[in-house]
C-alpha cells in the first residue's frame, strides 16, 4: 500500500466531512440568536414588551398596535408662498443685551420723553386689580361717524405720550385772516340795507330807505423786532329820495341838504421802531374824511349836498423806558380842509375859512407801580392857524389851548380791566370876543367778563369840536356808553347798547342832550359770512326850540370776512 499523499476522491473526503461537522455546530448557535433579535414591540413600553411602562397602572396606554414603524408615511406641509420658521427658540440673552437666533441684537424698548415706564407684570399670588369698564355713553356727533385716524396721529403709538387737549378757540367764528409775506392781512364788507325815519333830523320826521356800505382792512406786521399796523375803515351811506330844505318843516330851524348821502373813512398807520430794548421810536399817520354831523348848527342853509373835508396828519416821538418808569413825548400836525360848498341856487361858497393847520406835542409819563396797576400822567399843547383872518362872521379863531390829564390803566382781576382818566382843558381864542373854552375832560374804557357768555363794556370820552356859529367859541362833547353782549350760542350773540351825551356850546345858552338806545343781532354762518340786524332810536334834545329830533332806524346786513 503507498503511504504518499491522498489522492482522487479519497483526498476530498475527509475535507466534507469537516464542513459537515461545521455546519452542524453553527445551525443550534443561529437558532439562539434569532429568538433574542429585538423587535419594534420589544422596545415600545407596551404591556409584554422588553421595557415596561413607567406609568400608573390606572392609567391609559397607547394602543399596542402604535408601532411607529409600521404607520404609513405622510408628505410634509409645503413651504410655498410661506415664511419660514425655525424650531429653535430665541437665544436668552442677560438683560437686554445679546443676540437671538438670527444673529440680531436684542434691543429694548424705547420709550418717548416724559413717558411714565412702565410696571412690572405682578408675581404669582398677587392681586391685579380690574379696571371698571367705561361707562355706556353715545359717541358724539361729531366723531361717530367720522373716518378713523392713525394710531400716531391718534396718540395711541405705544410709548407715546398722552396728546394734550388743544386749547379751545375763544373766538371760533372770527376772521382766520391771509398771509401776505411778513403780514397778517384781515379784510371786511359789509352791506346794510333799511329804513330811517328821519335822516335829515328834521323837527318833524321825513322817512327814507337806505343803504350802507362799510369795507374793512387790516394789516399786521408779524416781526419779531420793530411793527406796523395798517387800519383802513369807513362806511357809505345813500338814501332814496330828497328832501327840499324847509319846505315841509316850517317850524325847524335845522337847515339839511337835498341830497343827504355822505360819507365816512378812518385810516392810520402806526409804526414801532425798536432802537434799543428800552428805546422806541413811534410814529402815525391818519386820515379823516367826513362830513357834518345832521342836524349840526354848522350846516349851511340852501345846500345841495354836505360838503366833504379831510384831515390828514401825523405824530412822531420816541419813548423810553427808566426801569419802571416810561417816558415818551410826541410831536404832531394835523391840516383840516374842507371843499367847496354847493347851493341849490347853482353858486358855490368858499369854507377857507374853515381850514386850519394845528401843530402840538404830547408828554407822558407812566409808572408801572404793581402788576395790573399803572397810573400815568399826560400833558397836551397845541395851535391852530385858520386859512383866513376872519371867519364869515368876522370872528379871529385863531387859537392856543392844551390839556392836562391823569390816569391810570389797571386790571383788578382777569374779568376786570380798564383804563380811566381825568382832566382839564383851556384854550383862548385870538378874538377877545370870544370866551375860553374850558372844561373837564372825563375818559375811560372798562370791561367786566362777567361770565363766559356775557360781557359788559363802559366807555366815556370828551371832545373839543370847531363852531362856526357867530359867539360860539368851540363845542365840547363829553359821551358815556353802555353796552352789554351777550351770547345764545357760540353763534348767535345780542348787543345792547345805551348812549347818553351832553353838547355844550360854550359862548351861547344852547345845550343839547343825545340819547341813543340800539339792539343788535349777529347770526354767524361761519368764519366768513354773519347776518345781522339792528334797530336804534336817537333822540336830540335841544333847549333851542326848533332844534329837537327824533330818528328810528332799523336795520338788516350781512358781513363778509377774511
Amino acid at each position: 500500500m503507498s503511504t504518499g499523499p491522498a489522492t482522487g476522491f479519497c483526498q476530498r473526503a475527509p475535507t466534507w466531512r469537516a464542513v459537515l461537522v461545521c455546519l452542524a455546530l453553527i445551525v443550534p448557535g443561529c437558532a439562539t440568536v434569532e429568538a433574542q433579535t429585538l423587535t419594534g414591540d420589544a422596545v415600545t413600553p407596551l404591556r409584554g414588551g422588553l421595557f415596561q411602562a413607567q406609568e400608573p397602572s390606572l392609567r391609559r396606554t397607547g394602543d399596542a398596535g402604535g408601532d411607529m414603524a409600521l404607520a404609513p408615511s405622510t408628505m410634509a406641509p409645503s413651504r410655498i408662498g410661506r415664511i419660514p420658521t425655525y424650531d429653535i427658540p430665541a437665544a436668552a440673552g442677560a438683560d437686554d443685551t445679546g443676540y437671538d437666533s438670527l444673529n440680531r441684537r436684542r434691543k429694548k424698548l424705547k420709550l418717548y420723553p416724559g413717558t411714565p415706564k412702565p410696571k412690572q407684570p405682578p408675581g404669582p399670588g398677587n392681586f391685579v386689580p380690574v379696571p371698571p369698564p367705561p361707562p355706556l355713553s353715545i359717541p358724539p356727533s361729531s366723531t361717530a361717524n367720522t373716518t378713523p385716524l392713525a394710531p400716531a396721529m391718534a396718540g395711541k403709538v405705544e410709548g407715546q405720550p398722552t396728546r394734550r387737549r388743544l386749547k379751545r378757540d375763544d373766538d371760533p367764528f372770527g376772521p382766520v385772516g391771509n398771509y401776505v409775506g411778513s403780514f397778517l392781512v384781515k379784510s371786511a364788507v359789509e352791506l346794510w340795507g333799511g329804513y330811517n325815519t328821519n335822516p335829515g333830523r328834521f323837527n318833524r320826521p321825513e322817512g327814507s330807505a337806505f343803504y350802507m356800505l362799510s369795507p374793512e382792512f387790516v394789516a399786521a406786521s408779524n416781526w419779531s423786532r420793530h411793527s406796523l399796523l395798517v387800519d383802513f375803515r369807513g362806511s357809505f351811506t345813500g338814501f332814496g329820495r330828497t328832501f327840499p330844505p324847509g319846505a315841509d318843516n316850517p317850524q325847524s330851524i335845522v337847515s339839511v341838504p337835498t341830497n343827504v348821502d355822505r360819507p365816512d373813512f378812518i385810516g392810520r398807520v402806526d409804526g414801532r421802531l425798536d432802537v434799543r430794548y428800552d428805546t422806541r421810536i413811534n410814529s402815525e399817520v391818519r386820515l379823516r374824511v367826513s362830513t357834518d354831523n345832521p342836524g349840526s348848527p354848522n350846516v349851511q342853509a340852501g345846500l345841495i349836498r354836505y360838503p366833504i373835508f379831510a384831515t390828514t396828519g401825523g405824530t412822531a416821538g420816541i419813548e423810553h423806558d427808566f426801569n419802571r418808569l416810561q417816558v415818551s413825548l410826541n410831536g404832531m400836525a394835523d391840516r383840516t380842509m374842507y371843499q367847496y360848498s354847493q347851493l341849490t341856487d347853482g353858486t358855490s361858497t368858499s369854507n377857507d375859512d374853515r381850514n386850519f393847520n394845528q401843530y402840538g406835542a404830547v408828554a407822558r409819563a407812566s409808572y408801572d407801580l404793581l402788576p395790573g396797576l399803572k397810573p400815568f400822567g399826560e400833558v397836551e399843547a397845541d395851535t391852530r392857524i385858520r386859512d383866513t383872518q376872519f371867519d364869515r362872521n368876522g370872528f379871529q379863531r385863531d387859537s392856543r389851548g392844551g390839556y392836562a390829564k391823569i390816569g391810570s390803566s389797571f386790571e383788578l382781576t382777569r374779568l376786570l380791566i380798564g383804563e380811566a382818566s381825568i382832566g382839564y382843558t383851556a384854550r383862548n381864542y385870538a378874538d377877545p370876543s370870544l370866551s375860553q373854552l374850558t372844561g373837564l375832560l372825563t375818559s375811560g374804557s372798562l370791561v367786566w367778563l362777567a361770565t363766559p357768555l356775557t360781557t359788559a363794556r363802559f366807555t366815556t370820552v370828551t371832545f373839543v369840536d370847531e363852531s362856526m356859529v357867530a359867539g360860539v367859541s368851540g363845542v365840547l362833547t363829553r359821551t358815556y356808553t353802555f353796552e352789554l353782549n351777550h351770547d345764545f350760542r357760540r353763534w348767535l350773540t345780542a348787543i345792547g347798547r345805551f348812549t347818553y351825551g351832553t353838547q355844550e356850546y360854550q359862548g351861547s345858552t344852547r345845550s343839547d342832550q343825545v340819547y341813543s338806545v340800539s339792539g343788535e343781532l349777529v347770526y354767524r354762518l361761519s368764519r366768513e359770512y354773519q347776518i345781522r340786524a339792528q334797530v336804534r332810536r336817537d333822540l336830540l334834545d335841544s333847549n333851542i326850540v326848533g332844534a329837537s329830533s327824533v330818528a328810528t332806524v332799523v336795520m338788516l346786513g350781512v358781513r363778509l370776512q377774511r
